[in-house]
């Protein structure tokens, strides 16, 4: 009887756990600035979501998209940009600073 108790609470233990990961896992709407890159480089978002982009490099970092629907100020460390997209569609942005980070977000209908 000790045994299954024992079992049981290490079985009730790595639930807690699992479910404490799947609490803490990234945020779909969150991309990270971070050695010179966007993180993730690409996302999908269904419309209505509102995107933040936080600056963690020591450097600062812009976020622009290449069609001027969206534009942030520099953004030095700890530093973030939020949009919100309310149209389906590909918006492609990048780094006026270092244009050589590039990144898109693709809009999909609610659904």
């Amino acid at each position: 009887m000790t045994r299954l108790r024992l079992a049981a609470g290490a079985v009730a233990l790595l639930l807690a756990v699992g479910a404490g990961v799947a609490v803490r896992a990234a945020d779909p709407g969150q991309v990270t600035i971070k050695t010179f890159a966007y993180g993730p480089k690409e996302i999908t978002v269904p419309v209505g979501t509102t995107v933040t982009w936080i600056n963690k490099d020591p450097e600062p970092h812009t976020v622009v998209s290449k069609d001027g629907k969206f534009r942030s100020a520099a953004l030095d460390t700890d530093d973030s940009y939020s949009f919100t997209f309310t149209e389906p569609g590909t918006y492609d942005f990048f780094c006026t600073l270092h244009p050589q980070m590039t990144g898109k977000v693709t809009v999909v209908p609610k659904g």
